[in-house]
């Protein structure tokens, strides 16, 4: 599984996740690279979440924290186990949940300023699973909320 970061005006907008006979490759790639960034020298001491982009050279790590990311909010409907019962699991020191996609894929938009003004749009759609972070007043280039739609095909 590997998520494609799109970005629009250099804000994140949009995720797709889709399988790929690259995820296990990329994954060793991308938490290979964020033991080098971190100076974390063993799996047993990590329990940061890494975000990063898929790019033509290779995958970029964005964001190494010790909490869930934006870019995965897709998992709460779109995989098997969400990032955050993943990040409980990982803190907890029980062993991972299955990392499958519930269906054939997910998208995730996510909703930046007066774009949540479509709630409403967004709500009535068959399959649309909205979020609305409740943060007030809509700003440019404010995240909002997300709304995932996840494909009906396996």
């Amino acid at each position: 599984m590997m998520d494609l970061l799109k970005r629009l005006n250099g804000l994140f907008w949009a995720v797709v996740a889709v399988v790929t006979p690259l995820a296990p490759l990329l994954t060793r790639l991308v938490i290979g690279q964020a033991f080098v960034q971190t100076g974390i020298g063993k799996w047993e001491n990590f329990h940061d979440t890494v975000e990063f982009f898929a790019s033509p050279q290779g995958p970029l790590v964005n964001e190494i924290a010790p909490r869930v990311h934006n870019s995965g909010h897709w998992t709460i409907e779109g995989a098997v186990t969400s990032q955050f019962e993943q990040h409980i699991r990982a803190i907890c020191g029980l062993p991972p949940g299955l990392t499958g996609l519930t269906r054939g894929g997910a998208v995730m938009e996510n909703l930046i300023g007066d774009e949540i003004d479509r709630w409403a749009e967004i709500a009535s759609e068959r399959g649309a699973h909205l979020h609305i972070y409740g943060k007030g007043e809509a700003r440019p280039g404010r995240k909002m909320g997300h709304v995932t739609r996840v494909s009906r095909r396996a």
